[in-house]
Order: C-alpha cells, then sequence, then structure tokens
C-alpha cells in the first residue's frame, strides 16, 4: 500500500457513472413498477451498491480502509439504458475515486443479477469516474513566480561547528512546487542579525522567506522575537495547522513557537531548526500556504 501518512486530512468526493442496458420496454416497466421476481431492483441495488462502498478495502488489496462520510446512489432511467451515479465524500488523508467506481459497479452488477430471468440480454456497460475534487486535484501547481529566501538561524551551523540539513531541505520542498531560492544565508541565533536580512529581503521584493531554527524554548532561541515586532500582520492558523500535524506524531510539537505572517507584501514562515521538524511542517501547510498570497490580493477563490 502507498504510504499516506505525510498526506492531510481534507474533503474528498468523488462521482462515478455506471451504465446498465435492457432489451425491452417491458422490462424497464417491470423495473418501474416493481414487478421483478427477485425483489425491488432500485432498492436492492442501491443496497449493495452502498455496503460495496463500504467494503472496497476488503476486495482491492491496495486500498486503504478509510471513512465514509457520505455516499449517495440514485437511478437515471433513459430509454433502454439505466444510467447509476455515486456519489462518496469522505474527510481523510486519500480519495474515493476507487469506492465511488467499485459502488456503482456492484450496484449495476445486483441489477444484472435481478433482471437475468425477466431479460436475457441485460449488459453493463461504461464504469467510469466522472469527477472527483479534494487533495492535490484541486492544487494549482504553477508558483513558479514567486521569489523565496531560506534563512538558517544557527549558532553552530554559522560557526561552521554544525552542517545545515534542514535549510537544504526547504530548497528541495519549494523545487518541488516550481519554487526557485533567490537567497540563502545562515547567521546565528541574534535578533539583529535576522531583522536586519529579513528587512532587506522585503525591500528586494521577496515573497516568501522561510527560516529555520530558533524557535524552541532555549534562551538562545530568539527567532519569534525577532520576527514577530516586524510583523504587519501575524497568520497565527499557519503554524497552529502545524504544530497540530507534529502533534499527532510526537508530543513535542507544542513545545514549537513558529509563526508565520506577513511584512508588507512578503510572507514569512519561521519553522523549527530539526530537519525532521522542518519535513513535517512543510507536509502541514504545504500547498496550501499559497493561498495567503490569493486572498493577499483579493482573489479568493484562487487556489
Amino acid at each position: 500500500m502507498v504510504d499516506i501518512t505525510a498526506k492531510n486530512n481534507t474533503l474528498r468526493v468523488a462521482v462515478a457513472i455506471a451504465q446498465l442496458e435492457v432489451s425491452s420496454e417491458q422490462t424497464i416497466q417491470a423495473i418501474v413498477d416493481r414487478q421483478v421476481p427477485k425483489g425491488d431492483v432500485l432498492e436492492f441495488s442501491r443496497a449493495a451498491g452502498l455496503l460495496a462502498i463500504k467494503k472496497t478495502s476488503d476486495v482491492i488489496p491496495d486500498c486503504h480502509p478509510l471513512p465514509i462520510e457520505a455516499a449517495k446512489i440514485t437511478h437515471s432511467i433513459q430509454g433502454l439504458t439505466i444510467d447509476i451515479r455515486v456519489e462518496v465524500k469522505t474527510i481523510y488523508k486519500t480519495g474515493v475515486e476507487v469506492e465511488a467506481m467499485h459502488g456503482a459497479a456492484i450496484t449495476a452488477l445486483t441489477m444484472y443479477d435481478m433482471l437475468k430471468p425477466i431479460d436475457k440480454q441485460v449488459s453493463i456497460g461504461k464504469v467510469y469516474l466522472q469527477e472527483k475534487t479534494g487533495g492535490k486535484s484541486d492544487a494549482v501547481s504553477d508558483y513558479s513566480h514567486l521569489k523565496a529566501a531560506v534563512l538558517v538561524c544557527s549558532d553552530s551551523v554559522s560557526s561552521g561547528a554544525g552542517n545545515d540539513r534542514s535549510g537544504k531541505l526547504i530548497q528541495e520542498k519549494l523545487a518541488h512546487y516550481g519554487i526557485n531560492t533567490d537567497r540563502f544565508l545562515v547567521v546565528p541565533d541574534d535578533v539583529q542579525s535576522i531583522q536586519t536580512n529579513l528587512k532587506q529581503w522585503v525591500a528586494a521584493g521577496i515573497s516568501l522567506v522561510v527560516l529555520t531554527g530558533g524557535t524552541g524554548l532555549s534562551l538562545r532561541d530568539v527567532t519569534p522575537e525577532a520576527i514577530r515586532p516586524l510583523l504587519d500582520q501575524e497568520i497565527s492558523g499557519v503554524m497552529e495547522a502545524a504544530r497540530s500535524y507534529g502533534q499527532q506524531r510526537t508530543p513535542y510539537a507544542m513545545l514549537s513557537r513558529g509563526l508565520a505572517g506577513f511584512i508588507q507584501n512578503t510572507l514569512v514562515m519561521a519553522l523549527p531548526g530539526s530537519p525532521k521538524g522542518v519535513q513535517e511542517s512543510m507536509d502541514a501547510i504545504f500547498p496550501a500556504v499559497f493561498h495567503c498570497f490569493a486572498v493577499r490580493n483579493g482573489n479568493k477563490h484562487q487556489q
């Protein structure tokens, strides 16, 4: 099975369609009049489809068991064709496309089984995914217009006593979204050094500054103290999301003092200093955090 532990829970919706063909108007009439010997075809097949949706992971090995928050199955008769529409919703880390298609297929197969005694030419046509929303399908991947900078705040790295891994990891994650790092710098845990570089980068029109280090509880961890006085607008929810995500993986995530906000038109985010903390924080907030720029520019519907 694919590892989905790094993903976030989001609302995911899938709609699948299955088509069933019968050979005569008499068959359609028997369905509508509920005169099929095996029972009410529409209701029985709907029940079977709902069971199939919930049992998908039991019969398809690579599917993850997931919570089904809502499922709806409807039938639409047009001529000798019956369209089966299955809509499935979940709030989870992976989508429900296969669940919707499995439900549609089993609904159609149940109808076939119930109709075959009265119609020997019933056939199942296409079973396909009509639409899906949530997860990567909603994300816009072109952020290459953003100018980014990375600031590593660390006494040990700036003095040469330690090696930087977290800053390079941030660069790699930004590159994944097509963003080049225009500026990269290592400074000691010093308020003046941090503020001086932030002011210079804001003046240079940098869109995004990501800092790593200095967000803990030691006396030398001063990154939040350096950033907060410069912020025009703090966005507390960004790091709340990162801490909540991290808390599901380690109880110590609650000790991080990371923060985020705008200095003029530059989005500034302070992440933990450890590579693991950086990885988890960026998994938690990217790419959704890019929506800050759309909202800032007055386009609330842009992703």
